[in-house]
């Protein structure tokens, strides 16, 4: 906000006031209400009344065939809201040489999944109400919704985001690896506006879905290959529950980037005692997975005139000439 210091006095303290109050309710607990310049819970109750239901049917079946798509989808609300904001950006196939695509990146390559199903639910929302619900928005209702579905906490989530027409290659390079170190995830998460109770609320969606075993603590086993997929909880894989925070007590996080909220040096003073009462308390765990959720949905949205709708989540829309 260094702009904000050519204003004068009383202007800059309004500013600073908005941008206090606006954070203020980010962290909220069940009932957020509407945060995020822009973004309302009621946003389609008009132009699109059935977009959360069809969202939700579509998402039900598709996880029938496939346990993984309610996890596969949140992991892909969370790495497009790291890369330039919850704009849909990872969505974008490539259009060379004016798109190059984020799912290529090694963060995303051959793990990043569920985009037939978003495809699915695009089709089905144009078909309900064309032109009206943005692919930012049905990541961000679709991990909502795979999350109560698995058993974790509702929300009202904050609706009106644009669609993106760019990509961002450099910034998806620097998603949160599962090797980083602690004070790297912190760093990237302060970036992101979120802070340690967000970083390890967060990491608790490890509490359901899969990883290739290249990227666990123990690696593969001798003649696995390495994209050889491993259950991220052992004891309830396709729940959204607390279990995930007992592992790490024990020393059974799969991945090294969770374990580390409470093995790194860093750990004691920082997220170490998060990670603790998050495992003795679900409902804690709930209440601030779901507000931490809500503050991600709201990193950097396009809104207004800004961005489009798309007609496909994979491409952007043609202009006519």
């Amino acid at each position: 906000m260094a702009a904000s210091s050519c204003f004068p006095l009383a202007a800059r303290c309004s500013l600073l006031l908005t941008a206090a109050l606006v954070l203020a309710l980010s962290h909220g607990a069940y009932g957020y209400g509407d945060v995020g310049a822009g973004l309302s819970s009621s946003f389609y109750d008009d132009s699109c009344p059935s977009a959360h239901d069809i969202v939700r049917r579509v998402i039900q079946n598709a996880r029938v065939a496939d346990a993984r798509i309610p996890a596969s989808l949140v992991r892909l609300h969370f790495h497009d809201c790291f890369v330039q904001g919850c704009d849909g950006s990872l969505l974008l196939d490539n259009d060379l040489p004016a798109i190059m695509t984020e799912k290529e990146v090694p963060a995303n390559d051959r793990s990043a999944r569920g985009f037939k199903v978003v495809d699915s639910i695009k089709r089905a929302l144009e078909n309900a109400c064309p032109g009206i619900v943005s692919c930012a928005d049905i990541l961000a209702l679709a991990s909502e919704i795979s999350v109560e579905l698995a058993g974790g906490p509702r929300w009202s989530v904050p609706l009106g985001r644009r669609d993106g027409t760019t990509t961002n290659i450099e910034s998806a390079n620097n998603l949160p690896s599962p090797f980083d170190s602690l004070e790297t995830l912190q760093e990237k998460f302060r970036n992101m506006g979120l802070d340690d109770t967000d970083l390890v609320a967060l990491q608790g969606a490890h509490t359901f879905g899969r990883a290739q075993c290249q990227f666990t603590q123990r690696n593969c086993s001798a003649g696995q290959d390495e994209e050889t997929l491993v259950n991220l909880d052992t004891i309830t894989p396709h729940v959204f529950d607390n279990k995930y925070y007992g592992n790490l007590l024990h020393g059974r996080a799969p991945l090294p980037s969770d374990q580390v909220m409470l093995s790194d040096p860093v750990a004691a003073a920082t997220t170490a005692r998060i990670v603790r009462r998050f495992s003795g308390s679900q409902k804690h765990f709930f209440k601030n997975f779901a507000a931490s959720m809500v503050k991600m949905g709201n990193i950097s949205p396009l809104t207004g005139r800004a961005g489009e709708i798309r007609n496909n989540c994979r491409r952007v829309n043609r202009k006519p000439y």
